[in-house]
């Protein structure tokens, strides 16, 4: 069988990979928070890994909090101000992580997924994971079933999607997103990024959304990443993509219609970037940009995928 999933046991919890046995192309997945902690392809001889992970799953337990490498964003995606909001006639105040004084990240930053369904064809290797979050934090008393599902195909291609239901007797507010660390190798300084979309949102000095927009043509071509730092928010056009490059690697970062804003964000390290696929604004519990509303006992899904080529 071309392409392989293993199943490693030997951490503190289960690590997945993903191979395509015919080029090498592979990906690691922590069932500690069904994050991608690596996504390799053969180069110059070796395997080159275009995310900035981790060394080990403890290490993510540790230290997970500190840049959310990786991390599923779910219920509620970046900042939500004061941690709090209003739903339903009702004031809710979230309790865990936050950084300064907004809740961060949302609520299963860390949780540990349950092994689902493997998938072993010629055309594809694949995993599923289920978490049910059961009301644990007292700001967010919707419990919901998340399941991912992380796909290897051939031509360097990786895609993950994310499943959502639950089974609430009313609607519940809802936000999806993913925050990975990307790298090809060197500093952030000698790469290119290109996207579709010439608006961002106006944050505050908290990257608060205020409700306006600003027009931002820079990304239209791809522009260098030489001096520009970045923790902004875009409204990405419909069917619209983000590359990444520089003279050896290009990275397609290609969401679905269901992840129309892109956060992309340069640490000051500059060792690597945050692209960012999420379903709405950062704080839409309170703003409301691109606010879900879950209806009972319906599957909502959100897609996105990468493709590693060397130029």
């Amino acid at each position: 069988m071309r392409f392989k999933v293993v199943v490693n046991q030997e951490q503190d919890h289960p690590v997945v990979h993903l191979t395509d046995t015919q080029t090498g192309c592979a990906a690691e997945i922590f069932v500690f928070g069904g994050l991608l902690n690596a996504f390799l392809i053969p180069l110059n001889g070796s395997l080159f890994n275009c995310i900035d992970g981790f060394n080990s799953v403890k290490e993510a337990k540790e230290n997970i909090t500190t840049a959310f490498k990786s991390a599923k964003i779910s219920p509620f995606v970046c900042r939500l101000q004061n941690g709090q909001y209003h739903y339903d006639g009702q004031s809710y105040t979230i309790r865990k992580n936050y950084l300064g004084n907004h809740a961060l990240h949302g609520l299963i930053y860390d949780a540990v997924y349950e092994l689902g369904t493997i998938t072993e064809t010629e055309e594809a290797a694949a995993i599923t994971m289920t978490h049910q979050y059961q009301s644990n934090d007292p700001g967010y008393p919707f419990g919901y079933t998340i399941s991912l599902c992380w796909e290897l195909r051939p031509n360097n291609y990786l895609s993950i999607t994310t499943s959502i239901m639950h089974s609430n007797s009313n609607p519940i507010p809802y936000a999806d997103g993913w925050h990975p660390y990307f790298t090809l190798g060197g500093p952030v300084d000698q790469y290119q990024l290109q996207f579709d979309a010439d608006t961002q949102l106006e944050f505050d000095a908290a990257l608060i959304p205020t409700g306006k927009k600003i027009k931002d043509e820079r990304f239209l071509q791809k522009q260098s990443l030489e001096n520009i730092f970045l923790d902004n928010s875009f409204e990405l056009a419909p069917n619209g993509k983000c590359v990444l490059s520089n003279q050896h690697l290009q990275l397609d970062v290609v969401p679905d219609e269901h992840y129309p804003i892109l956060q992309v964000y340069t640490p000051e390290h500059r060792k690597s970037i945050a692209i960012e696929n999420l379903s709405g604004a950062p704080d839409n519990f309170n703003n409301g940009i691109g606010l879900l509303m879950l209806l009972p006992n319906k599957q909502y899904q959100f897609r996105t995928s990468y493709q590693l080529t060397q130029l």
